[in-house]
């Protein structure tokens, strides 16, 4: 096949972290017969400092000419110090997101055997956990109505949800479910928010159609307990955009380490895969940061955005067997044993593809 790929490397270990990805596509290309055409593209800090727009019409412009984008991370404390910044790398994620039609984020959370002591949280309580939040990326708090009053001295965020938006997503996650353990739970708080009472209505009203589910109904405040005390009880969660922000980041440690978990964002026109962690400043270009949750994207990527199981499965193998024999960078190497630099890593993937 011919796969035609947008590359935003973004900023931070942005950059670091994609190379190894493209690394190892490259050599999963060459095992399997593909034809790779690579388009690097600018955003975040590095496409405002080189044009003054987080996302550009260029890029964007690349995105919707690829069959999928392959993202890095976006980030930079210059931005994050000054909270009078008018143009901020973030900006240009929340319009991305909008200009493509992002609007399913799919984090899966799952354990690796040979580091489930790696976790903060204890054996019993994460052995099988195997789950995937879909957070709906554009609507809600993060894209409605805000501002300042009283000379600035009072400020508002309004988050607005329709009807339509919450359907979309939560068809997503029905379907998921349907291909797993067949369990759905919609996370809300529809005790005090009006928006939630109109997610969990609509939800209800989609149970006719998937009668094989099992759905269930839980305030985000509860999840975020039960998380760390049970998570192998969740299968499929669905929420909004601000409560999924913080309930994926939450989840992300349960393996051991946020460097080791990917993502994508299914979009109506192209969709986006990219590894759950920031942009990690104090790491960039120290060749230290972990290539395995981007690495792990590209995987989603190969699966979801091109129905190339077997080339995902290849990648996913080769991820195990590095876990297994330790070729890992610092944060998970521990104080006892060797810890290998990024690029490193990437080398010995590629080379045991």
């Amino acid at each position: 096949m011919k796969l035609n790929i947008a590359l935003l490397a973004g900023d931070g270990i942005g950059p670091e972290v994609i190379d190894q990805a493209v690394k190892v596509v490259n050599a999963v290309a060459n095992k399997f017969n593909h034809d790779i055409n690579w388009t690097a593209a600018l955003t975040g800090a590095a496409a405002i400092e080189a044009v003054g727009e987080p996302y550009p019409e260029e890029t964007h412009e690349v995105c919707m000419a690829a069959d999928a984008v392959l993202f890095g991370a976006i980030g930079h404390p210059r931005f994050d110090n000054d909270p009078k910044a008018t143009v901020r790398p973030e900006q240009g994620l929340l319009k991305m997101r909008k200009k493509l039609g992002l609007f399913a984020n799919v984090r899966p959370t799952f354990t690796f055997p040979s580091l489930i002591d790696n976790s903060p949280l204890k054996r019993e309580r994460i052995e099988g956990t195997d789950l995937v939040i879909l957070r709906e990326l554009t609507g809600g708090i993060y894209f409605g109505e805000r501002g300042r009053k009283d000379n600035g001295d009072t400020a508002f965020d309004t988050c607005t949800y329709t009807r339509e938006e919450i359907k979309r997503l939560a068809k997503l996650g029905f379907e998921m479910a349907m291909g797993r353990r067949k369990k759905l739970c919609c996370v809300d708080k529809a005790n005090v928010l009006e928006s939630s009472r109109l997610w969990r209505e609509t939800v209800q009203d989609m149970e006719k159609d998937f009668p094989e589910v099992e759905v269930s109904y839980e305030f985000v405040d509860a999840v975020a307990m039960r998380l760390v005390q049970w998570p192998s009880a969740y299968d499929v969660i669905i929420t909004e955009n601000l409560f999924g922000d913080i309930l994926t980041d939450e989840a992300s440690v349960i393996s051991g380490s946020m460097g080791l978990m990917p993502s994508s964002s299914i979009g109506i026109h192209t969709s986006l895969f990219e590894p759950i962690h920031g942009s990690y400043p104090q790491a960039a270009g120290k060749d230290i940061a972990n290539p395995l949750a981007t690495v792990l994207s590209a995987a989603m990527m190969f699966e979801d955005a091109f129905n190339l199981k077997e080339e995902a499965a290849a990648i996913r193998a080769v991820v195990n067997k590095s876990l297994a024999e330790g070729i890992v960078t610092e944060d998970l190497a521990g104080k006892s044993n060797k810890a290998y630099k990024t690029s490193e890593v990437g080398d010995w993937l590629a080379a045991n593809i």
